[in-house]
Formats: C-alpha cells, sequence, structure tokens
C-alpha cells in the first residue's frame, strides 16, 4: 500500500478515534452534572435508562477504540491491509468500509461460518 493511502487511512482512524474520546469526556461530564430531581418515577426510570444505553454504547467504543489503536500499530509498522490469516491484501471497499479489519472478507467470512457452527 502507497504512503499516500496509508496517510488517509492513518487520518481516518485518527479522526475516529478522536470522535470516541469525544463521546466519552461528554458522558464523564454528563455523569457529574448535578442530578436532577424528578418528582415522577417514570421520568427518573426514563434517565437511568439513557444512562445505561450511553454506558453501554461507551463500552462497545472502548473495545472500537482497542481496534483502532491496533489499525494504527499495523499502519505505522507496514502490515496495514494485510490479511492476518492468510497474508492476501485486504480489499480497499473492505477497509474503506471497516479500516479497522484484520482479515480479508473471503477469511471473514470462513471465521463466520466457523462460528455458526460452533454455535457462537
Amino acid at each position: 500500500m502507497d504512503s499516500a493511502l496509508l496517510d488517509k487511512y492513518r487520518n481516518l482512524l485518527l479522526e475516529q478515534k478522536q470522535e470516541i474520546m469525544n463521546n466519552a469526556a461528554n458522558t464523564v461530564n454528563d455523569m457529574l452534572a448535578p442530578a436532577e430531581n424528578f418528582p415522577d418515577p417514570t421520568d427518573r426510570a426514563s434517565l437511568e435508562t439513557d444512562r445505561s444505553f450511553n454506558l453501554r454504547l461507551r463500552e462497545r467504543e472502548r473495545h472500537l477504540l482497542n481496534k483502532i489503536d491496533g489499525a494504527l500499530e499495523r499502519v505505522n509498522n507496514g502490515s496495514f491491509g494485510i490479511c492476518e490469516s492468510c497474508g492476501e491484501e485486504i480489499s480497499q471497499a473492505r477497509l474503506e468500509a471497516r479500516p479497522v479489519s484484520t482479515l480479508c472478507i473471503r477469511c471473514k467470512n470462513a471465521q463466520e461460518d466457523m462460528e455458526k457452527l460452533r454455535g457462537n
């Protein structure tokens, strides 16, 4: 992969990382804000449900953040865009859709088929 394309993916990954970090900071600020007093239990339950949902989103983003860091490491060491299973190049279309991909579409499909067979 040429350096211009690697720079493109590096920038894309860094943008995604910054967005996740901003979301995390906003969630922390929201959690630290003084709690509103809701006399209606339904309103309070709605607030707690929203907070729980946001925390689940942040947890998913934390996992994605780890994948982004791994992808940035691969960009830096020259292994970005190479399938970890077969060693072939991962298609540009796949990397555009999911820049943290470590498997080409063929190997990813095979992995998912194996997971289905095992019932995972």
